[in-house]
């Protein structure tokens, strides 16, 4: 099966679309945002990531006619139940407020310690090559780390600040692009989606 020259991106966040560029020029596949061609915001109404992934992905390709690739991310917390979870870019309320996020996180976890501190970074991604695909490629990544009692380092995005890495010992906001990309949960699905990728051209 022959890849497609260009892939819609089912966001408008610049930080991925220059990720995902990087890795697909490798295929001579151009990607580009959904802003380009007026997409509406889909709406996340599923009940975890993959669900989200497919809605959003679907939603780009529907819009578009061209195939899409979506991804849904978040931090879950074990002792927590799983929050933020979806709800990650809303968690205090405000869609994107990353300040409020933190701060309302670094509350609900005050009383908790040692191994309840424990977290992991959650990212689905999935490549539609239409609206109504019936078999999308959905790919995974996950990074473990610890939440910090305090926000440390000035790069990065959302909960990165708290992100402990007890291996490298500083958060995620202190690594630099590059750094983050190789053990990031999406790096990790972003290059098992690119595997899947290659199994079609070369099919």
């Amino acid at each position: 099966m022959t890849l497609p020259e260009t892939i819609v991106l089912a966001s408008g966040n610049p930080g991925k679309l220059r990720e995902m560029q990087a890795m697909l020029s490798l295929m001579d596949i151009e990607i580009q945002p959904q802003s380009r061609w007026d997409v509406p915001e889909a709406v996340e109404d599923g009940a975890g990531f993959i669900e989200n992934a497919l809605i959003k992905a679907r939603h780009a390709a529907g819009h578009t006619g061209l195939p899409a690739i979506a991804d849904d991310s978040g931090l879950v917390v074990p002792a927590l139940d799983g929050e933020p979870g979806v709800q990650s870019a809303r968690y205090a309320g405000e869609h994107g407020n990353d300040q409020a996020n933190n701060l309302k996180l670094l509350e609900v976890m005050q009383d908790l310690q040692g191994a309840e501190r424990a977290a992991f970074f959650q990212c689905v991604m999935v490549y539609a090559r239409h609206e109504a695909d019936p078999v999308p490629l959905i790919a995974s990544g996950q990074w473990w780390g610890e939440i910090a009692p305090e926000p440390l380092g000035e790069g990065g995005f959302g909960y990165d600040p708290l992100f402990w890495l007890p291996g490298l010992s500083k958060t995620s906001a202190q690594l630099q692009a590059g750094e983050k990309n190789q053990v990031s949960h999406r790096g990790k699905a972003m290059r098992r989606l690119l595997a899947q990728l290659k199994l079609l051209d070369d099919g």
